[in-house]
């Protein structure tokens, strides 16, 4: 089974489960293809992480973010506003790891030929793709981001952005994973890349250089994780907010929970707004975009992949070399002093969290949410939904949602009970207003799920929220 943000995605990855290959192998497919097809979401420029179930083994994290360059000290970031990074400041970019880290998952649990995971993803940047709604939308909110660096502005042209439905190609890309797929991670941390990425980025008045991508390294790491509703909660360890979905769902084990009822809904914001508090003074500041992949193979070996470029096209500095955007998640460090305060070589406060779920050690499901600080949200909303309300995968995912914004802000789905609406506002949960770039207009995540029934059976969900599907293979 598979399930992800967009249908190219989503035959990459059946083809390549088809062919025997492993659920790694599947994901890092579908990834590559969405980080074509959701340019502004994902791509080479970003960072990885996932959540792996092996069969009869206990769950493992790989944590493939990036750090800071070496040359951003705490000086820099004191001389600047409330001594934080801007989100889109070139000070904010920080080294990427998709590519070391589809190699690493690779080289532990791969299957298939290296080369052959990149084929999709080649094609649709080389000949083109139709762009999809979901991707279009944000294509064009997001505009003005890719319109104020030149090679961002032509790469993922700034001046008429594609429609749903247009085509779409990015050739530099293309040639690029062609070189990955025949070299290895050396083509993207070694010569000309990081050259082009140094370049780009010291040209906006950043510290990103060459030697950072040379000491780039990803790990794998044992999850944290917590019991609830008879299921164990597996999610990524810090630097990653992850913690938050477990801090919530332990407020809530011994809390009655019925999702239709207001009670049930506003100790559940509740409980989420102290996990966050608590992960923001422990780990950081949250923001962002992200694709999922879950993928579930024939030998039982499951996988929820997830990678992003932070804000919505990232920090908009683009590399025309290699037809791709460098994500910003130095954003994501505090002040100078926090214990996230920004320092060389540093890994920031990361938003992204795939998480996985077994019972009785064999395993139950494995899940994402995009959308920043939705992520953890998203998680905690449709586990209460799976696990004590005992609701389906995709009716689960299909459900309105609720976002806390910070501050007492908390944006509502359409489609909430007015009840359930009603006893948030009265909790003093105000409607935000103009806050952040998408003003109002909150992102409620994109989720994908695959879910093992009690009859042994697997279910895979996608959310109606992305342009994506699952598919049975």
């Amino acid at each position: 089974m598979v399930a992800t943000g967009h249908p190219l995605a989503a035959a990459a990855a059946q083809a390549q489960l088809r062919q025997g290959g492993s659920a790694v192998d599947a994901a890092i497919a579908a990834d590559a293809v969405l980080g074509v097809v959701e340019p502004m979401a994902t791509g080479v420029g970003g960072d990885l992480l996932a959540m792996l179930v092996p069969l009869g083994q206990a769950p493992l994290a790989y944590n493939g973010t990036g750090r800071a360059p070496q040359a951003l000290t705490a000086n820099l970031v004191e001389a600047l506003p409330q001594r934080r990074i801007p989100e889109r400041h070139p000070l904010s970019v920080t080294t990427p790891g998709v590519v070391q880290g589809w190699w690493d998952l690779h080289q532990r649990f791969g299957k298939c030929p290296w080369a052959q995971l990149f084929d999709d993803a080649v094609q649709a940047a080389s000949q083109g793709f139709t762009v999809a709604p979901v991707a279009a939308r944000e294509w064009a909110l997001f505009q003005p981001v890719i319109a104020l660096d030149a090679a961002s502005a032509a790469l993922y042209r700034a001046d008429a952005p594609p429609r749903a439905g247009e085509r779409f190609d990015n050739p530099a890309l293309a040639r690029l994973l062609q070189a990955v797929a025949a070299q290895g991670p050396q083509a993207f941390y070694a010569g000309a890349i990081p050259a082009a990425c140094a370049a780009a980025v010291q040209a906006a008045g950043g510290v990103l250089a060459a030697a950072d991508f040379r000491a780039h390294q990803g790990n794998f790491c044992t999850p944290v994780s917590t019991s609830f509703r008879g299921a164990t909660i597996y999610e990524c360890p810090p630097n990653t907010h992850g913690v938050a979905v477990l801090h919530a769902l332990a407020a809530m084990q011994d809390q009655a929970i019925d999702m239709a009822s207001a009670a049930t809904q506003v100790a559940l914001v509740q409980a989420m707004e102290a996990a966050m508090a608590h992960a923001q003074q422990t780990v950081a500041d949250p923001a962002g975009n992200t694709v999922c992949t879950t993928v579930v193979d024939a030998n039982g070996l499951a996988i929820s992949l997830m990678s992003s470029v932070f804000k919505r096209f990232g920090s908009g500095i683009g590399v025309a070399e290699g037809g791709f955007v460098l994500q910003n998640r130095g954003h994501g460090f505090s002040q100078p002093g926090h214990i996230n305060g920004p320092a060389p070589g540093k890994r920031p406060y990361h938003t992204v969290v795939p998480g996985a779920a077994t019972r009785d050690g064999q395993f139950l499901g494995v899940f994402g949410v995009v959308g920043g600080a939705m992520q953890p949200q998203g998680q905690v909303q449709l586990l209460c939904r799976m696990l004590a309300g005992g609701e389906a995968p995709q009716p689960a995912m299909d459900q309105p949602r609720w976002r806390l914004e910070g501050g007492r802000v908390l944006a509502v789905e359409a489609g909430m009970p007015p009840a359930i609406t009603a006893a948030l506002r009265a909790q003093g949960y105000r409607e935000p207003s103009g806050e952040g770039e998408l003003g109002g207009r909150s992102d409620f995540g994109g989720a994908q799920c695959i879910w093992r029934l009690a009859d042994g059976q697997l279910c895979g969900a996608s959310d109606h929220r992305k342009d994506g599907l699952a598919l049975a293979v």
